[in-house]
């Protein structure tokens, strides 16, 4: 460890780090081209989901070979007059039949209240986005020509891919340059330097864009697909975690160039002092996220895989590369606050090593009050209800599902989503008198056939994507069961939403206990005790549920009117808290194991506060404020994400770390380290405690570091 220490840091060799780093940098961008995930967000359901076989036996029919554009026409003021009607359907035969794929457009079918019409164009498969784009807007002219008095709406299957695939176009970029912005004031203002946020600004930046590269490169060679949701959370977390960890070896270098005249061997301390918790805190996230490749969901699987990568490479670079990358420079990096040598122990003024031992006077008062705060903020669970439609998940709804809510206004509600039926042709008579009789379902009409199956479209009379679709979805699966040999399948959109609610709902058991147990090994192995994880543990716990409560409150405010969480906020919101959240702990604890082996577990734990509560809060607000920048992406889902973990980074930060944490260890003393045994109990400290916080000159710290070594020895 210590030549590797000083390669890193040594003159003659930490120029060599900054050099590979280039050079591998610049070998996996030129491999990697312009390659950009601007593609929209997939289901990912496994090959055994019912809805993925119907699609699968679908494939089989004529019409699997086409899609179509559902064209939606609503009166601006009363009912469609019947020049309108009549011209709607003269476009049919017209200019929509020419763009059509079998130049001809059925009639246009009416509302009852006669308010709105619709007419479905078929049209062939178009991958070329730019042209499908073209197609989409001509279709547009096409029908909104010579209308006045009516609204027009471009939905359907092709309505859907085109304006999701316009909605995500460049988000990445806009999620990065934000992001750049927003890591940029922060550290700005947290080291008040006019020069130094640079240095980490820049290392972090080049560690996102070649996390990114190396994401892609690795799920390409496995097989996934990363779209821009991954690839916008993936930036985030690399930008939040990689300046977390800048910060902390910043302030510990920043600590030991008062210590050291010689800046390389300051940094060499600083890395051995900041590197245990870094690796720690890296492997915690890392892991916990690869937890995610045991999912049933593929996109579950594409955010573990490709943000366990990128948290690798910003530990990699916050261990590497920023520590050479500072050596560049002299002191007068830190100006105008620069670490002179010799000069007074910031941390014995530090207003954290105040509070830790206002803390340790009351402590059982204040863990409880703390857990008091965090029940009152999570009281909001009992009121949660989980589940977005398609129509609910966009903050801006884009003109597919304007048009998708006109004609659930004017129609039956099952009416825009047909669940698509597949049952033996021998079947289907049987099969579509039973499902009409179902219980929600409002007509089974069989359809086209094939020489082994036969299509049966069924209109459900509940809204799509609700609990009562679900429910009706599911008798019509049971009703299948018994009809034939059982071969029916259930399709279309309420069939696959159903299927991707269960798979989530089974991700979650699965994944959920398997990040727990992960982080308590690891807490186990880093801190040699069993007390202190389990107590850290169940507080970061807390602190998700807490933060899920609360953030439900504000989804429900005027700002924010969200109907409900969507069905993976919950999992990837416990993977970021748990995960980042025990974080700060790790730095806090970590620290307050190096230190109570000297001054005891009271004095250590006031000492470790009061020297990583400054790093710690800004590393928080930081990290809350990065992970809040997911609400300039499109989806909800993403804003959900963003505003829960940011909500639960602050409480982490703020009063898990600060409050609960310290008192948790000064109610348990000694115990907080069993089986360990410290090496310095509180009672042989007591005189060490005394001045544990008071101001420490240069020449006193390095008698106390050669007095620690000789004891070592």
């Amino acid at each position: 460890m210590s030549g590797l220490l000083r390669f890193i840091t040594s003159a003659k060799t930490s120029w060599i780090v900054l050099v590979l780093a280039a050079l591998a940098a610049g070998a996996l961008f030129a491999l990697a081209g312009g390659e950009e995930s601007d593609a929209a967000p997939t289901v990912g359901l496994p090959d055994s989901a019912e809805s993925v076989q119907a699609d699968k036996v679908l494939d089989e029919f004529d019409s699997a070979d086409g899609t179509s554009a559902l064209l939606v026409f609503a009166a601006d003021d009363g009912e469609l007059s019947a020049e309108t009607l009549a011209a709607i359907d003269a476009k049919a035969l017209g200019e929509l039949a020419d763009l059509s794929s079998d130049g001809f457009v059925p009639p246009a079918q009416v509302s009852e209240d006669g308010t709105v019409a619709f007419l479905v164009v078929p049209l062939d498969p178009e991958p070329d986005v730019a042209a499908q784009t073209e197609r989409a807007q001509e279709l547009r002219d096409a029908a909104s020509a010579d209308l006045e008095g009516v609204r027009v709406y471009l939905t359907g299957a092709e309505g859907f891919d085109v304006d999701i695939a316009a909605v995500f176009a460049g988000a990445d970029f806009t999620l990065l340059l934000t992001t750049v912005i927003v890591v940029a004031i922060l550290l700005l203002v947290t080291y008040r330097s006019p020069w130094l946020w640079l240095v980490p600004l820049v290392v972090i930046g080049v560690a996102d864009a070649l996390a990114g590269i190396v994401a892609r490169l690795v799920a390409s060679a496995v097989g996934v697909t990363l779209d821009a949701s991954v690839t916008g959370i993936l930036s985030v977390l690399v930008f939040g975690a990689g300046t977390n960890y800048a910060l902390l070896l910043i302030a510990r270098y920043r600590d030991e160039l008062r210590l050291h005249e010689d800046r390389r061997e300051a940094m060499r301390r600083a890395l051995r002092g900041a590197g245990p918790a870094i690796i720690a805190s890296g492997s915690t996230v890392a892991l916990a996220l690869a937890t995610l490749l045991f999912a049933e969901l593929a996109g579950n699987r594409a955010l573990g895989l490709a943000c366990a990568v990128g948290i690798i490479v910003a530990m990699i670079f916050a261990l590497f590369v920023l520590p050479a990358a500072l050596l560049l420079f002299g002191r007068g990096l830190f100006w105008p606050y620069v670490p002179r040598f010799g000069s007074p122990d910031a941390i014995s003024r530090s207003v954290w090593g105040k509070l830790g031992r206002a803390v340790s006077q009351r402590p059982v008062i204040v863990a409880t009050s703390g857990f008091i705060v965090l029940g009152i903020l999570a009281s909001g669970l009992f009121f949660v209800q989980t589940g977005l439609s398609q129509n609910d998940r966009f903050l801006q709804k884009p003109e597919a599902v304007q048009g998708q809510e006109v004609l659930a206004e004017a129609f039956s509600a099952g009416a825009t989503s047909p669940a698509a039926v597949v049952v033996p042709v021998e079947d289907a008579d049987e099969a579509a008198a039973v499902l009409a009789d179902t219980e929600g379902v409002d007509a089974a009409v069989i359809g086209e056939t094939t020489e082994d199956w036969a299509r049966i479209d069924v209109t459900l009379s509940a809204a799509a994507e609700t609990p009562e679709a679900f429910a009706t979805i599911e008798r019509m699966r049971a009703e299948l069961d018994d009809i034939g040999n059982g071969e029916g399948l259930v399709g279309g959109l309420d069939s696959q939403a159903l299927d991707v609610t269960n798979a989530q709902a089974r991700d979650q058991a699965l994944i959920i206990p398997l990040i727990l147990v992960l982080v308590f090994v690891v807490l186990v192995v880093l801190l040699r005790a069993l007390v202190a994880p389990l107590l850290l543990l169940i507080a970061v716990v807390a602190s998700f549920f807490s933060a899920v409560g609360a953030a439900w409150w504000l989804f429900q405010t005027p700002l924010f009117g969200f109907p409900a969480i969507d069905t993976n906020v919950l999992l990837f919101s416990f993977l970021f808290l748990v995960a980042l959240g025990v974080d700060y702990s790790i730095f806090l604890v970590t620290r307050a194991k190096e230190e109570s082996d000297r001054l005891g577990i009271t004095q250590g734990m006031i000492r470790a506060l009061a020297a990583t509560g400054a790093v710690i809060t800004s590393a928080g607000i930081l990290l809350a404020a990065v992970f809040a920048v997911l609400g300039v992406l499109p989806l909800i889902t993403l804003t959900q994400i963003g505003i829960i973990v940011c909500i639960g980074v602050l409480i982490d930060t703020l009063l898990v770390r600060t409050v609960i944490v310290p008192a948790l260890a000064f109610i348990t003393k000694d115990a907080f380290w069993w089986p360990r045994k410290p090496v310095l109990r509180d009672a042989d400290a007591a005189a060490q405690g005394a001045d544990a916080l008071a101001p420490v000159s240069n020449e006193e710290a390095l008698a106390r570091e050669g007095a620690e070594a000789t004891a070592k020895v």
